[in-house]
């Protein structure tokens, strides 16, 4: 549940992507982190990035003069969020609170499932979740999760496939569920925002491909319940 907060005293809220050179990957991003803040009016909503893109973690927080929540808009938990991201918030700014990542959670399979809706997914279309892939088995239980979260929702069977590293890959999901007899195969991205990994979603041959998460109006709300959560935790530790 989500914790009420007055926007005007609360921390900042900063909103931790992992960067792209990707021009319409970023700009994905910067849509989530204005709807986020269009929808808490008066919260103080920045953007770092782990590379590539900047500003850096360390330049975000060194910015910062008040209070500060560090979010990463990451899908599934790996080694940005246990040692990346950690490690700069302890070097700039120790006494700031992190956040957990997005997934796997029951909102992140609201938005999958629009998605879906939106690119004419039909209730006999076999689904492969696709995500980034990882070597962090951590990564690959959520992508996991979030399969059976979607599966629930979606009211049939989605087999969770990666775009690198981790197996099935998505062109292997997609033709194993070909010669199980499906008609049809669907992609449901299960990515922030377009860039390398999407691409290659979108060229594992399915018959169609949703495209990235995004600012869903449940990925909003997500970002917004991690940000209450993590402050609720740090009042009572």
């Amino acid at each position: 549940m989500a914790v009420i907060v007055s926007a005007g005293t609360a921390p900042t809220l900063l909103a931790v992507a992992h960067g792209t050179r990707e021009p319409s990957g970023v700009a994905t991003v910067e849509s989530l982190v204005e709807a986020v803040r269009q929808r808490r009016a008066g919260l103080d909503v920045r953007t770092a990035y782990v590379e590539i893109t900047a500003p850096s973690i360390e330049q975000a927080l060194a910015a910062l003069d008040r209070p500060v929540v560090v979010l990463p808009l990451l899908l599934a938990s790996g080694y940005h969020d246990k040692v990346d991201i950690p490690r700069s918030l302890r070097a700039v700014r120790p006494d700031g609170m992190l956040g957990r990542v997005l997934g796997p959670d029951p909102l992140l399979a609201e938005a999958l499932l629009d998605r879906l809706h939106t690119a004419g997914w039909r209730r006999r279309d076999a689904i492969v979740l696709g995500a980034a892939g990882s070597g962090d088995p951590q990564a690959l239980m959520a992508a996991e999760a979030q399969a059976r979260l979607l599966a629930e929702r979606a009211g049939g069977p989605v087999l969770a496939a990666y775009a690198s590293t981790a197996q099935p890959s998505v062109g292997e999901a997609v033709a194993r569920l070909r010669r199980s007899g499906a008609d049809r195969v669907a992609v449901a991205s299960f990515l922030l925002a377009p860039g390398f990994f999407h691409t290659r979603l979108a060229t594992a041959g399915a018959d169609l491909v949703t495209e990235p998460l995004g600012d869903h109006p449940a990925v909003v709300d997500l970002v917004l319940n991690r940000y209450d959560q993590a402050r609720e935790t740090a009042r009572q530790a």
